[in-house]
C-alpha cells in the first residue's frame, strides 16, 4: 500500500502497453477523419440534371444535412484525436491513469476500452449526478 507521501502510478510495462493501444486508436482515428473531411470536402459525385425540380431541390437539401452531420462528426473525431494525444502526454509525464478527481489509478480494464479516461468510473457517475 502507498503512503501519503508516494504517488501511485502505473509501472514502465503499463505505461507502453497503455501507448500502444492509444498510437493504434490515433492512427484509426486519422484515418476515419480523413473519410469524414473528403466526404464534406469534395463535391458529390451525383448528377441531378436530369430529375426533377422537386427531387433535385430534396436531393441537395439531404446533401446539406449530411454534410453538417459529417463536420460535426469530424469536429468530434479531432477532439478525440486531441484527447488522445493529451493521454500520450500524460504517459510520458507518468501521470496516466491517475484520476484527476480522487488521485487514485483509474482501472485498467476502463483504460483499455477509454484510453483517455481522466476520470474513474466513480468519479465520473458523481460528475453525472
Amino acid at each position: 500500500m502507498a503512503t501519503a507521501d508516494e504517488k501511485v502510478v502505473y509501472s514502465d510495462k503499463d505505461l507502453a502497453e497503455f501507448k500502444e493501444i492509444i498510437l493504434k486508436k490515433i492512427e484509426r482515428a486519422k484515418k476515419d477523419l480523413e473519410i469524414l473531411q473528403s466526404s464534406y470536402k469534395n463535391g458529390s459525385s451525383n448528377n441531378t440534371d436530369d430529375t426533377s425540380p422537386q427531387f433535385k431541390a430534396f436531393e441537395e437539401g439531404s446533401e446539406t444535412m449530411s454534410k453538417e452531420a459529417n463536420v460535426q462528426l469530424a469536429i468530434r473525431q479531432e477532439k478525440f484525436i486531441r484527447d488522445l494525444k493529451n493521454a500520450l502526454l500524460r504517459i510520458e509525464n507518468k501521470t496516466y491513469g491517475v484520476c484527476r478527481a480522487t488521485g487514485k489509478l483509474i482501472r485498467k480494464e476502463r483504460l483499455k476500452l477509454v484510453p483517455h479516461a481522466t476520470l474513474s468510473i466513480d468519479a465520473k457517475n458523481a460528475e453525472n449526478k
